[in-house]
């Protein structure tokens, strides 16, 4: 039982940070590459706080 849970952690752990490692590089590819759309989207997005109301 015990090395069956160390085993399990282990390829977890492993698996999980590669999992989150390339979960970020994709959001963070997202917001990067160049789209106009996303830019007008994300350009409007950014100016939200100095809109007066």
């Amino acid at each position: 039982m015990q090395d069956t849970y160390l085993g399990l952690a282990a390829f977890a752990q492993t698996w999980g940070l590669v999992l989150f490692v390339l979960a970020f590089l994709l959001v963070v590819a997202y917001a990067f590459w160049p789209s106009k759309r996303r830019k007008k989207e994300f350009d409007d997005a950014a100016n939200i706080p100095l809109k007066e109301d």
